[in-house]
């Protein structure tokens, strides 16, 4: 047991040390460490991501909670999050610390604008990467289009466009 949350702690770490942007741009990363180490089938990571989805708080720290549940029960679950969280914790004490020195740096600019682009590369790529396992029919891709469009030209809010989905997912696959 011993180690298996040091192999949660370290590969969630490594996960809060490479999630750039936030969680969506771990998703890609969790599904990729999850996969090597076998904790989890790919049917399994989309259900929780879904769960992680509709839960309050980061989507990460819920990722890492729910899958370090399911591998190591509550121990599990309070190693995965510590270990998404450390790298985190640790840059924003040193960035507190560092940031006044580097007020005027213009390295820091150039660095955040740079990363914009690449966080939104990982997004597209998570998008695609989980569209693979979830869209397997027809009516799949036709909910995915009609949240789309509806998000796109009407300005439904999220909340309202995940429960018309549910909804339309009750009904089609009833």
């Amino acid at each position: 047991m011993g180690k298996l949350l040091v192999s949660l702690y370290l590969t969630f770490f490594k996960i809060g040390l490479w999630g750039f942007g936030g969680g969506y741009t771990m998703i890609a990363l969790i599904q990729k460490e999850l996969e090597e180490h076998r904790w989890l089938t790919a049917k399994e990571f989309i259900d929780i991501i879904a769960i992680a989805e509709i839960t309050p708080g980061p989507i990460a720290i819920n990722s890492a909670t729910f899958v370090g549940y399911r591998i190591a029960n509550f121990s599990g679950a309070l190693i995965a999050t510590l270990g998404v969280i450390t790298p985190s914790f640790v840059l924003v004490l040193l960035l507190a610390y560092f940031f006044q020195q580097l007020k005027g740096f213009n390295f820091i600019n150039l660095v955040l604008k740079i990363l914009g682009p690449v966080i939104i590369g990982l997004i597209i790529a998570t998008a695609f990467i989980m569209g693979g396992s979830v869209l397997t029919d027809k009516t799949s891709i036709l909910i995915l289009v009609g949240a789309f469009i509806l998000l796109l030209t009407r300005k439904v809010h999220p909340i309202l466009l995940l429960a018309l989905s549910a909804l339309a997912g009750i009904i089609f696959y009833s």
